[in-house]
C-alpha cells in the first residue's frame, strides 16, 4: 500500500502562485507514474499533470506553459508548481499514484486552492 499526503493549498489572488507537494509513504518503491487532479465544485476530476519514473511529463492543454509537476524520487514526492493563476484553477487538487506508467491505484485526500480574481 501507499499513502499519499498533499500539502500547499491555499488562497491566493489571480497572478499569484502556489506549490503543491505531494508525500508518499509505504510500499513507494513500487511506484512510478505520480499525477496530479483537481476536481471543482460540481463538476468531473481532471487530470492536470503526471510524471512517470523516468521524468517523462504530460500536461492539461489549460495548464501548459503555466504549471510545472516534479518529483524527487528520493523521498518519495511529487511537486505542481503552479504560477500565473487564474480563478479557473480553483478546486480541490488531489495527487495520485501508480505502480504502472498509466492509471491512477492511490489517492490523497486533496487539498483546496482558491484563486480570486
Amino acid at each position: 500500500q501507499v499513502q499519499l499526503v498533499e500539502s500547499g493549498g491555499g488562497s491566493v489572488q489571480a497572478g499569484g502562485s502556489l506549490r503543491l507537494s505531494c508525500a508518499a509513504s509505504g510500499s513507494t518503491s513500487s511506484i512510478n507514474r505520480m499525477a496530479w487532479f483537481r476536481q471543482p465544485p460540481g463538476r468531473q476530476r481532471e487530470l492536470v499533470a503526471a510524471i512517470t519514473s523516468d521524468k517523462s511529463t504530460n500536461y492539461a492543454d489549460s495548464v501548459k506553459g503555466r504549471f510545472t509537476i516534479s518529483r524527487d524520487n528520493a523521498k518519495p514526492t511529487s511537486y505542481l508548481q503552479m504560477n500565473n493563476l487564474k480563478p479557473e484553477d480553483s478546486a480541490v487538487y488531489l495527487c495520485s499514484a501508480s505502480k504502472l506508467p498509466f492509471g491512477s491505484n492511490f489517492w490523497g485526500q486533496g487539498t483546496q486552492v482558491t484563486v480570486s480574481s
